[in-house]
C-alpha cells in the first residue's frame, strides 16, 4: 500500500480574558459549518510562524503574533495524515475579524466549547487544551513548560 499524504496544518490558540477564538468554516469547505480553532496549511518552504500569519490575515483581516508551540497532535484520517500544531497567539491591534473566509466566529469560554461540533483533529486539540486549563486551574499546580 502507498503511503499516505502527510499535511500540516498550524492552528491559532487565541485567548482573551478567558475566553477563545473558534470559526466556522464555510458551507463549501471540508467538512463544511463545523467550528475550529483558527488554522491553516502550511505551504513547502514556508515556516509554521509565516504560514500561521498568513492563514489569519487571510481569513479574518487580523494580524497576530505567534508565541510558543502550546501542542502537537498527529491524527491520522483516511485519505492523509496530519499533523497538527498549534501555537500561542495574540492578536495585535483593535482591527475587527472579518468573515472573509470563515463562515463565522466566536469568543467562547472552555465550558461554552461542548456546545459547538469540532472535525476530529481539533476536537483533540479543544479537549487536550481543556484539560491543560483544567490542571492549571488546580490549586497549587505548577503547569509544565511547553516545548
Amino acid at each position: 500500500m502507498a503511503n499516505k499524504q502527510s499535511i500540516r496544518v498550524v492552528a491559532a490558540e487565541i485567548e482573551r480574558e478567558g475566553r477563545f477564538l473558534i470559526t466556522q468554516r464555510r458551507p463549501t469547505a471540508v467538512l463544511p459549518l463545523l467550528w475550529e480553532v483558527p488554522s491553516g496549511k502550511v505551504e513547502p518552504g514556508e515556516t509554521d510562524e509565516d504560514a500561521l500569519r498568513r492563514e489569519i490575515a487571510w481569513r479574518m483581516n487580523v494580524q497576530i503574533e505567534v508565541g510558543k508551540l502550546s501542542m502537537f497532535l498527529k491524527h491520522d484520517y483516511e485519505d492523509y495524515d496530519l499533523d497538527f500544531c498549534v501555537y500561542r497567539c495574540r492578536l495585535l491591534g483593535d482591527a475587527p475579524i472579518e468573515q472573509r473566509r470563515i463562515h463565522d466566529f466566536r469568543w467562547v469560554t472552555p465550558l461554552e466549547m461542548d456546545g459547538y461540533e469540532f472535525p476530529p483533529a481539533d476536537a483533540r486539540t479543544v479537549a487536550r487544551l481543556l484539560s491543560a486549563r483544567d490542571q492549571t486551574a488546580a490549586p497549587g499546580h505548577v503547569p509544565p513548560e511547553s516545548t
